[in-house]
């Protein structure tokens, strides 16, 4: 099958690379030339622009964009609507919010071009692992494009099937769902970063407290030195914590223990904000998502003005002397 790739990233260049190895034929471009002929090298068909990619796509195209939520993804769109025919198919691969989504679709309705959202979960090891995916948009549009999903899905695996799913669709198992109308595929990966932050948290919080086991603040027969990349490897090994999560916190805990070559600012990618959103709209409870939202905001604030109003107030009211030492 012939696809269009707009955005040969981190991940938008292993996608193409992963379809090439599938069969698939691949028309490419990304504002960057150097990444544009870097894929044609391996076998894609480079484009000069957008409109040049658009010719060299038999119609009706397929074109998959693979770039950052918000300004460029949104004018890349506009660009596209310009140009694309009826019964063309437009991918966004990204992490746009799910009520854009449906605005596009209904912008690119108009003209008889059908608009999917995927959210696609697989980062920098997608080449060889595969992308597990979420998919929104029309079901008869959604099994056009099959060919491609499955080649970018990881497939099965040596993962047990789930007792019970018998009758269910097949392609879940495969590690790609068809969720339903547009916005709900980038809807669904929205949630399933919210989540991830929280997972995120959760590991560090408790890493913390086993790293902090040695302050001399305890008593001597209370302290442990514990060997953190130890614990993490121990628990990847049937514990009921284990998780691809782990598995990285491993891997950087035995290159550095002490991670100092990593920031203390953590960035959001947006999609934490929107969950929290959502949870707000729904009036649904999210205790855990929103601190762990909160924390990355905290990483950013290196005044922390805040616990020094703290550190004032309890001298306030109780003469606790937490001064900064000069």
């Amino acid at each position: 099958m012939q696809i269009g790739i707009v955005g040969l990233g981190r991940m938008g260049g292993n996608i193409g690379r992963r379809l090439m190895r599938g069969g698939h034929s691949c028309v490419v471009y990304d504002h960057n030339p150097d990444a544009t002929q870097a894929l044609a090298a391996e076998g894609a068909t480079g484009a000069s622009d957008l409109g040049d990619l658009v010719t060299k796509l038999d119609a009706p195209r397929v074109i998959w964009l693979m770039l950052p939520a918000g300004k460029i993804t949104e004018d890349t769109l506009g660009d596209l609507h310009k140009i694309l025919g009826a019964d063309d198919v437009v991918i966004d691969g990204g992490n746009s919010f799910y009520k854009d989504d449906i605005r596009r679709a209904a912008q690119f309705r108009e003209q008889g071009v059908h608009y999917v959202d995927v959210g696609t979960s697989g980062g920098v090891w997608g080449l060889e692992r595969g992308y597990c995916m979420m998919i929104g948009g029309e079901e008869e549009v959604v099994r056009r494009i099959d060919p491609i999903l499955s080649v970018l899905a990881p497939h099965r695996g040596d993962i047990p099937l789930t007792p019970g799913r018998e009758g269910r669709d097949p392609r879940v198992e495969q590690g790609y769902m068809h969720t339903g109308p547009v916005g709900s595929g980038h809807f669904v990966k929205m949630v399933h970063n919210g989540i991830e932050y929280g997972l995120m948290q959760a590991y560090a919080e408790g890493f913390h407290i086993l790293k902090h086991k040695a302050s001399t603040e305890l008593p001597a027969e209370q302290r442990y030195d514990l060997d953190l990349a130890d614990v993490a490897e121990v628990w990847r090994r049937g514990s009921v914590v284990s998780s691809w999560l782990l598995d990285l916190t491993a891997g950087a805990l035995a290159h550095d223990g002490t991670l100092e070559h990593f920031s203390t600012e953590v960035a959001d990618s947006g999609e934490g904000r929107w969950t929290i959103e959502a949870a707000i709209e729904e009036a649904v409870p999210a205790q855990v998502l929103s601190a762990a939202l909160y924390t990355r905001f905290r990483s950013r604030d290196m005044e922390a003005f805040p616990e020094r109003m703290l550190s004032a107030m309890r001298f306030g009211f109780g003469g606790h002397k937490e001064f900064p030492v000069k």
